[in-house]
């Protein structure tokens, strides 16, 4: 049987669906106003003193410059052997979490390998998960970060996908211990998608957001949820994000850190918006 390979399901929708007109949509936010403002190119002898990202997932046109920080910051800390790609589940459900543990995913750039190796070990590691391409069907949260990781590692790019229906603390609890059993001897990033606040005022959701984001500097990944619940925020991969910081802060990680925020009124203005943070966690 042959391995399973995902095809792209929002390519044409959430960002361009050729391969050249992706390259130059990746330029364009690299060079926007509200990107970094220079292209990107993969150090090899960067520090790797990453080990997580939140970068958020919406459509390249609002989300893409701001999620532009976050990988050229890890395009400046070299090469990583493998990038776990968690994201929230906007259409499927009925299971907690899933994965892919053989195969690749393709997108106009071409396809990303998955590393088999590392992915089963954590299926291992988290038997609940369920080990199915078909966990993904219709999921852009995880889709919208390969092309950025393709245009920076090329084919060298390995990449772990994962989803999370289920985002309480006990889940991300068990996908932290799970993600940190699994990476303790490789080197890796965690990269968990995100958009934050959902059609509030902009003023609104940028104070709430860059309070959450202050648990994400903290790494406190219980204070995140916590406050997330009992302030009503939309923030949507929270899941994904205390995994990651619950990882890394087994891993080894000293601090958080936010490199960009912007909301969808700085692109088209509206009176309601969506936030979206970039932020790297460092050992």
């Amino acid at each position: 049987m042959s391995a399973p390979v995902r095809e792209p399901a929002v390519a044409g929708a959430f960002y361009e669906g050729s391969r050249e007109g992706l390259l130059a949509q990746l330029r364009e936010v690299y060079l926007s106003d509200l990107g970094p403002g220079h292209l990107p190119e993969a150090n090899p002898q960067g520090p790797r003193r990453i080990l997580g990202l939140v970068s958020p997932h919406a459509g390249y046109v609002y989300s893409g410059a701001t999620a532009a920080h976050a990988f050229a910051a890890l395009a400046e800390d070299g090469a990583p052997g493998t990038v776990l790609v968690i994201g929230p589940a906007h259409r499927m459900g009925g299971f907690g979490v899933g994965l892919q543990t053989q195969g690749a995913w393709r997108t106009p750039l071409g396809a990303a390998l998955i590393d088999e190796a590392t992915a089963q070990a954590l299926a291992a590691a988290l038997p609940e998960a369920v080990d199915d391409v078909r966990a993904f069907t219709g999921e852009h949260s995880q889709e919208v970060q390969v092309p950025f990781l393709q245009h920076l590692y090329g084919d060298a790019l390995r990449i772990v996908p994962m989803i999370m229906v289920e985002q309480g603390l006990a889940v991300a609890r068990r996908v932290g211990e799970a993600l940190a059993q699994t990476l303790a001897d490789r080197d890796a990033v965690i990269v968990a998608s995100t958009d934050m606040t959902h059609y509030q005022s902009p003023g609104h959701a940028r104070r709430q957001d860059l309070y959450l984001a202050g648990y994400i500097e903290k790494l406190d990944a219980e204070g995140l949820l916590r406050e997330r619940a009992q302030q009503g925020i939309s923030m949507c991969g929270y899941g994904p994000t205390a995994a990651m910081l619950l990882a890394a802060r087994a891993l080894g990680a000293t601090r958080g850190e936010v490199l960009a925020y912007h909301h969808s009124g700085e692109v088209v203005p509206v009176g309601e918006v969506v936030g979206y943070l970039a932020a790297r966690v460092l050992r």
